[in-house]
């Protein structure tokens, strides 16, 4: 039975959805989705962007559509590209379609788009509209987005806390706050960035691996912020440097013969800009992430790295477990640490998007809220 739908904006959603699936698989590129109709709102074909350097969504969706897409209406997600890149431009297989209508969830915001592939659809004839579901659509691709607009990457804070806020005891113990379960959710995590982040006091305390278990669609580059490049030779992530990337990222004062002695283990040791207390800036260290098109970093901790990127307006997106223990102690750690805000903020700096029960533990997602996009800078 063919698939239908009462509204475009229903239609959209569906486009949405199936653009999520190629999330992890795509970046940089954005997650796209498309979906061609009749005037009854069925579904002739539909397709999505699944891998970086494949087919694009509107190719897919068209070519399921075959012959039927002639008079037909195109839902995309986003503005449909009219430059030669990895592939050729998707506003030739729309023209060449024959559809008559093309709905567009997004403009591209790329430099290299500018509106131009829209422009083109109209001056060849075609009815489009913009704007439907935008929300959404944004929402989908807001690491896409915003890797476009600041040229840093889309951030992601995790941390696994207790009922009564801290992430270690006072001790520095933290294995293992959260449940398995949550662990295999922080895989998943792992599994979808270009690269996890810890500060070098918690690789120098846990000594941990960060891949993901099982491997995800993305192999992230495992980065320490290490400003003496203090990382062992003989810890986990040397140890495995020559399987999946290790960075490390140091002061340019750093002891040349540690540096020298990580790079020949395999390390890509980065001279990262500091500020007048020796920590790196984080901001400087976000604008290389950009250069080299990382969509999404994850920062697992620890407390003061997290501090740092809070205090700098850096977190995009929080990814919280709440374990059902507590551990007390007023040396005990908290998870955000840094300077932190004189006052209660009047509205919520961040937005929930998420919150469910995993085993015993609770996860919360949220993205900063636009009352906080004001500290972006």
């Amino acid at each position: 039975m063919t698939e239908s739908f009462e509204t475009l904006e229903e239609v959209m959603a569906h486009a949405v959805g199936l653009a999520a699936r190629g999330v992890g698989h795509v970046e940089p590129n954005p997650a796209v989705g498309a979906v061609v109709i009749d005037s009854g709102l069925r579904v002739l074909g539909e397709g999505w962007h699944g891998v970086f350097g494949g087919s694009h969504a509107e190719v897919e969706a068209l070519a399921a559509a075959g012959p039927r897409a002639r008079g037909a209406t195109l839902v995309v997600t986003l503005e449909p590209c009219c430059h030669h890149g990895q592939t050729p431009p998707c506003t030739d297989a729309v023209l060449a379609s024959g559809v008559a209508r093309v709905v567009v969830g997004i403009e591209d915001p790329s430099p290299h788009a500018d509106g131009s592939g829209l422009a083109m659809l109209r001056e060849a004839g075609l009815e489009v509209e913009v704007g439907v579901a935008a929300d959404s659509v944004r929402r989908l691709n807001a690491p896409f987005l915003h890797l476009v607009s600041t040229s840093r990457p889309w951030v992601h804070a995790k941390w696994a806390m207790t009922l009564d806020g801290r992430i270690a005891t006072s001790g520095g113990e933290s294995q293992w706050i959260s449940g398995e379960e949550s662990r295999g959710l922080v895989h998943q995590l792992r599994g979808r960035v270009d690269a996890v982040v810890v500060g070098i006091g918690t690789a120098l305390a846990d000594d941990p691996l960060l891949t993901a278990r099982p491997p995800g669609p993305r192999i992230a580059t495992r980065v320490v912020l290490d400003s003496h490049a203090r990382l062992p030779l003989d810890s986990q992530l040397v140890r495995t440097a020559g399987e999946v990337p290790v960075m490390v990222c140091c002061a340019e004062a750093a002891d040349s013969q540690r540096v020298a002695a990580l790079a020949a283990a395999g390390v890509d040791v980065f001279p990262a800009a500091c500020d007048e207390a020796g920590r790196i800036d984080l901001h400087g260290l976000l604008g290389e992430f950009g250069i080299r098109r990382w969509s999404n970093v994850l920062v697992e901790g620890g407390s003061e790295v997290l501090g740092s990127l809070a205090d700098g307006g850096l977190i995009d997106e929080a990814h919280v477990f709440l374990a059902p223990k507590l551990l007390g102690g007023r040396a005990a750690l908290g998870a955000v640490g840094g300077q932190g805000l004189s006052q209660v903020p009047e509205a919520a700096n961040l937005e929930c998007l998420e919150t469910r029960s995993v085993g015993q533990d609770v996860y919360w997602r949220g993205v900063r809220s636009r009352v906080d996009e004001s500290r972006d800078c």
